[in-house]
């Protein structure tokens, strides 16, 4: 069984983004030789990604009022906890 492993870095430029790696993924195909089996991708920190599998605005669109409307945004000065719908995950 033949094995290609590579490391693919991107940076956002803002708190939140959506970055379309197929091409990327393509070219790592491409350079590891192989011809059939499959293909991996996985993010090393899993809490900041989600993956989707269709690059379709409507659902980009839809994802960023979910992200929007489901995370605290703001600290309350006096007890410095998060406010928002939900608190973040404390791990």
């Amino acid at each position: 069984m033949k094995s290609f492993r590579t490391e693919l870095w991107f940076e956002v430029p803002a708190r939140r983004g959506f970055i379309n790696i197929t091409s990327q993924v393509e070219q790592c195909l491409k350079a590891s030789g192989i011809a059939e089996g499959l293909v991996l991708v996985n993010a090393m920190h899993i809490t900041a990604s989600v993956f989707i599998n269709d690059d379709e605005r409507g659902l980009h669109h839809d994802y960023e009022v979910w992200l929007k409307s489901s995370r605290p945004t703001s600290r309350c000065p006096s007890t410095g906890t998060m406010s928002g719908k939900t608190m973040p995950t404390r791990t």
